[in-house]
């Protein structure tokens, strides 16, 4: 979340950033609410000096009638303490709801705009691949091959399942030890993170675990939910912690399985792999001083895109226009891989610097020689594996519907193609 303080002195500024965000969001209220939290507090204060100072009297020698004055003045103020309590704990709890709705302030160079169409495309990388037959999808390739099966999984858990098979499985194992071990030379620390999380931690990250637009699933009875991405995980390890400043940058890389209702996700690039309910991934997680997350976000996206070098996967780099960034990130970057099967560029992978607005809302700060403070966090996919392996099958479909295997894959595949069955 955002600094109060910071809200009240820049109210214009954070709400052309709603409105720049495309969110709904009441600052006026915040600051409303705010406002009369604080002075509630006050007049607390201020009856609590007044209930102790009417039993330090108590303690005298008293005529009978002072002394049942007192008492009746004690138990008002107790009620009174008491009313002004309850109502001070409802105005707080509101000001605290309506203080979640106030997204990250956005870069000073992010694009403006409220659809990623109007994302700013800054690098491409690669060769588009030219056919001299008509390339096929993913899922033509996958169902062809024996690699996914989409109909039985419909079957047995419902729509935007998939059960993967033969080479495809082999494949994404490869692919998670590939990604690993280019990571773990950068120094990440790697982890294999639970799949379910508290949900004010999810909350805390920024995920809203609760309502209708809600894209997690919820464990109900629990307060836990089944986790979308290990950026929520990562990033409630500390939670409540204070860290050395010495000890920062913190690197860690979280394999987990990653569940999303992805409700009202429809049409042709949604389906097949692109857009399911389950999937893997591989995470990268950065805490560091406020000073170095522009750098440390910069130094994620070349990671990102040096995954993708290695697997010869054309793509390009976006600027995440405002409307699209989420509530929590401050800038945005998407790597789009070439997918011959949409004809078009698909998103594998993203990285955000989400500044201090996680770290204040999971309580996660760092200590130096002049004191703690709020440090920064920064989350960039290394791998969502189902997507890399769109990207792999249909930039490198041959002629005859074989798939051949990236040469830095292979020696974790053991395998060069994938050939039809026979």
């Amino acid at each position: 979340m955002l600094d109060i303080k910071f809200i009240k002195e820049h109210l214009e500024q954070v709400k052309k950033n709603i409105k720049d965000r495309n969110m709904v969001a009441d600052a006026d209220l915040v600051v409303k609410l705010y406002d009369e939290k604080n002075a509630m507090q006050q007049k607390l204060d201020s009856l609590r000096q007044m209930r102790n100072e009417n039993a330090a009297k108590m303690k005298g020698k008293l005529e009978q009638d002072v002394r049942t004055a007192l008492i009746a003045e004690g138990k008002k103020l107790k009620e009174d303490i008491a009313a002004l309590e309850k109502d001070f704990e409802e105005k707080d709890k509101a000001f605290k709801v309506a203080m979640m709705d106030i997204p990250n302030m956005a870069h000073p160079d992010a694009p403006i705009g409220k659809e990623d169409k109007e994302n700013l495309e800054v690098k491409k990388w690669g060769n588009i691949p030219q056919f001299d037959f008509q390339p096929k999808d993913h899922v033509e390739l996958c169902e062809a091959l024996d690699l996914v099966d989409f109909e039985t999984a419909t079957r047995v858990s419902g729509t935007k399942f998939y059960y993967l098979k033969n080479e495809a499985v082999v494949l994404e194992l490869a692919l998670t030890r590939y990604v690993m071990d280019i990571i773990m030379k950068e120094g990440f620390t790697p982890f294999i993170t639970p799949d379910v999380a508290k949900e004010e931690v999810a909350a805390g990250i920024g995920f809203n675990p609760r309502g209708e637009e809600s894209n997690i699933y919820t464990v109900e009875g629990t307060g836990t939910c089944l986790v979308g991405t290990a950026e929520i995980t990562l990033g409630g390890y500390f939670a409540g912690k204070t860290i050395d400043a010495s000890k920062l940058p913190i690197k860690m890389a979280g394999l987990s399985h990653c569940f999303r209702r992805e409700a009202g996700a429809a049409g042709q690039f949604s389906k097949g792999l692109y857009r399911v309910h389950q999937f893997s991934k591989v995470e990268m997680f950065i805490y560091c001083l406020p000073e170095k997350s522009d750098e440390m976000h910069q130094y994620i996206r070349s990671v990102e895109e040096k995954i993708f070098q290695g697997l010869d996967v054309p793509y390009r780099v976006v600027d995440t226009c405002t409307g699209d960034l989420g509530a929590s990130a401050y800038r945005k970057y998407d790597l789009e891989a070439w997918m011959p099967g949409r004809g078009d560029y698909g998103e594998i992978t993203s990285t955000s610097n989400c500044t201090d607005f996680q770290a204040r809302r999971l309580g996660i700060k760092y200590k130096d020689e002049n004191g703690t403070a709020y440090l920064h966090m920064l989350n960039g996919t290394a791998m969502a594996l189902t997507r890399a392996m769109i990207a792999i099958i249909e930039n490198n479909q041959q002629a005859d519907g074989s798939i051949l295997i990236p040469k830095n894959l292979v020696p974790y595949t053991g395998f060069d193609r994938i050939v039809p069955k026979k």
